[in-house]
């Protein structure tokens, strides 16, 4: 397992996420890491962001913690399907990272219902993340240009075998501070992935921002502490 313990409290109050009918892990099953100082004041509780996002049917909580996300911290929230089909990492999910103050970091929705079906059109994904932008993430619209919009592919495991899903990704830029943001538009027309902040190290060639939301990423994390 690779998530922090709460820290706290206060973090400990803000899984009260009840009204999706999903359980908090058991504290055992959250893995050691080493802690983040100091404790972010929360100012809101996630269960009424989740509410407004496309949270398959089925899922549950399995983890929950503090982590860090450019030297601030957020918590992550991981829901898997309650039947354990295809769990664990690689597998079906749902994640999403959400800042102290409850702001949206992001969020992933890996679910096999996306695979396959016939993608919205550049300017269906264009309005339909130009519409979730405007109800999550107003703050990014006044100044941002559009890099492309193309299919993009996600990985997922399934059966054992490795599957995509594919939607059609509408990436931008925040041209007041540099960083980059994007939706991912999935087959049903409902935003699949959207993240946002992402800081782009150019000297090196590669995000810097962790990749709190991305299994392969995770799975990299725990292969390097020798998890």
């Amino acid at each position: 397992m690779i998530y922090p313990r709460f820290i706290g409290m206060a973090a400990s109050a803000l899984l009260q996420i009840t009204h999706l009918h999903v359980h908090p892990a058991n504290a055992e099953t959250m893995a050691e890491t080493t802690p983040i100082s100091g404790k972010p004041a929360f100012t809101a509780t996630p269960h009424g962001m989740l509410a407004t996002l496309p949270v398959p049917q089925g899922y549950a909580n399995v983890e929950q913690g503090l982590v860090e996300v450019d030297g601030e911290s957020a918590l992550l929230i991981r829901l898997e399907r309650a039947d354990k089909r295809n769990g664990g990492l690689g597998g079906e999910h749902f994640s999403a990272v959400v800042a102290p103050s409850g702001k949206l970091k992001g969020f992933v929705r890996m679910d096999l219902a996306l695979r396959g079906g016939a993608l919205p059109s550049q300017d269906e994904a264009h309005n339909i993340a130009m519409r979730f932008l405007s109800d999550h993430a107003a703050d990014l619209l006044p100044r941002h240009a559009v890099s492309f919009i193309a299919p993009h592919d996600e990985a997922i495991r399934a059966d054992g075998e490795s599957t995509a899903l594919t939607g059609m990704k509408v990436k931008m830029r925040n041209l007041a501070d540099g960083r980059w943001f994007w939706v991912i538009v999935g087959s049903d027309r409902e935003v699949m992935v959207f993240e946002r902040d992402i800081v782009w190290a150019n000297l090196k060639g590669r995000r810097q921002t962790e990749k709190w939301l991305h299994d392969s990423w995770l799975a990299e994390q725990r292969k390097a502490r020798g998890a």
